[in-house]
């Protein structure tokens, strides 16, 4: 079973709204600092959002009042609520469980914002 598997991914209209979800599995959450990344077609990797294990979390700017990121360390869930979305949200978003040890992956799913 991969470490992390999202789900959520779609096609959406721009000003629309999409939920992310991140499933992790054994040595995910716990201290882990989860992140979700972002690339889109013929870009590097973007860090969107990142959550630490005291519910801390930072945005990237492009982002900041429109997306939210919350974690269920119980479940061991990660959700990213995208509001507002733009045809620049397009892209492959990753989540991650990263720092204090973690080093876990997801596959990724795709995000396409057009008209």
């Amino acid at each position: 079973q991969a470490p992390l598997v999202e789900s959520g991914g779609n096609w959406v209209q721009p000003g629309g709204s999409l939920t992310l979800s991140c499933q992790g599995s054994e040595n995910t959450f716990g201290r882990c600092m989860m992140i979700w990344y972002r690339q889109a077609p013929g870009k590097g990797l973007e860090l969107v959002s990142e959550i630490d294990a005291n519910g801390m979390t930072h945005y990237q700017s492009s982002v900041k009042g429109r997306f939210t990121t919350v974690r269920d360390d119980v479940r061991k869930i990660l959700i990213l609520q995208m509001n507002e979305l733009k045809i620049e949200d397009t892209a492959t978003y990753i989540c991650a469980a990263l720092s204090h040890g973690c080093n876990a992956w997801g596959q990724g799913t795709q995000v396409t914002v057009s008209t």
